[in-house]
């Protein structure tokens, strides 16, 4: 009877014993089943504005400043264009603020210019924040993520703004004062940009412009607000010899659109443009020396168009003519049909 009682004392130790050892397993088991790893986001649209630091402003070529010896630029939310900042002055990284999609990139010449530019991205991340950061020109050769790929020369380039005076576009020689902001958000990346004394002809007017972007998207929507109600301010598409304008509209919908396609990039390769506007405030669709001019009515309510550019290049990029008519009938219906 002792026997068969010290047998059972010594089972029950060693089931204890046992039983000890594995909880501290099953507690580092528990823990690690309850570990929550961290879901990064990635950004579907970006903004932005940088700035050279480290440097000086010199006395340039062509009597205009430049800025030298920068040593890294820095990236702002808001900005005061500096008085003697100006076409290839070196201080705005490529040249003004830039934003993109996972489509397509632009950036704005933020001086006298006032040109839209295209950048062509092979690639659906963000890339903005890679590109000028090795010199001006790196951007104007095909990169790992893609290039400038439009040659804007003395036109306004894609859907920024002028002022027609009937025989060509005037810029913004004359401009008091200039200030951008970037701002990124969840469903959207915009550059706002006010333009205080732009004097044209016998007028000087302000004139806000905002510019926004969405995800997947290839199209920026362009809203500009001025304080007086002049004629003649315009966007529009450059013009490129042998490259036809193609224009839609109906009778019967308020939306329509100018449009080129065809091999007008700098590689060359086939790109496609377009400028999407209500017919409703809009005075005239006209050639200018330079560019395809929507010409809006004067007014100083807002006035929202939207702009694009496709590059076959791209990821799934339209590759025909074809193609891309069919997208912008795509997106025409959209618009008319308040879907989009």
């Amino acid at each position: 009877m002792r026997r068969i009682s010290a047998i059972l004392l010594l089972m029950m130790f060693f089931g204890v014993s046992c039983k000890d050892k594995s909880a501290p397993k099953e507690a580092e088991a528990t823990q690690e089943t309850e570990v929550v790893k961290e879901v990064v986001e990635t950004p579907k649209t970006y903004a932005e504005i940088s700035i050279a630091e480290g440097g000086e402003w010199i006395d340039g070529p062509r009597d205009h400043k430049e800025y030298s010896g920068g040593t890294s630029f820095k990236n702002v939310t808001s900005l005061k264009v500096p008085e003697q900042h100006t076409d290839h002055s070196w201080y705005i990284r490529y040249e003004g603020p830039g934003w993109e999609s996972s489509k397509v990139g632009y950036r704005l010449y933020l001086d006298w210019r006032n040109a839209i530019d295209i950048f062509g991205k092979v690639t659906d991340e963000m890339v903005l924040s890679q590109v000028g950061q090795d010199g001006f020109d790196s951007y104007h050769e095909l990169q790992s993520w893609g290039m400038d790929i439009l040659k804007a020369g003395k036109s306004m380039g894609i859907g920024s703004l002028g002022r027609y005076d009937g025989t060509e576009v005037l810029h913004f020689n004359e401009v008091d004062s200039t200030f951008a902001n970037v701002e990124n958000m969840a469903n959207m990346s915009v550059v706002n940009v006010d333009y205080f004394g732009w004097k044209t002809m016998d007028d000087k007017i302000d004139l806000k412009s905002q510019l926004s972007i969405q995800p997947d998207s290839r199209m920026t929507k362009h809203t500009m607000t001025p304080s007086k109600a002049i004629s003649g301010i315009c966007t529009g598409i450059v013009k490129f010899d042998g490259i036809d304008l193609i224009q839609k509209e109906s009778d019967t919908s308020d939306w329509a659109y100018i449009a080129t396609y065809g091999e007008q990039s700098l590689v060359p390769d086939n790109l496609g443009m377009a400028v999407f506007y209500k017919k409703s405030t809009v005075e005239q669709v006209v050639e200018g020396p330079h560019d395809h001019l929507v010409v809006f009515k004067p007014t100083t309510e807002a006035v929202s168009f939207y702009f694009l550019g496709a590059w076959e290049k791209e990821k799934d990029g339209i590759t025909t003519k074809e193609g891309f008519l069919t997208y912008l009938d795509g997106l025409l219906s959209e618009l008319n049909n308040n879907t989009l």
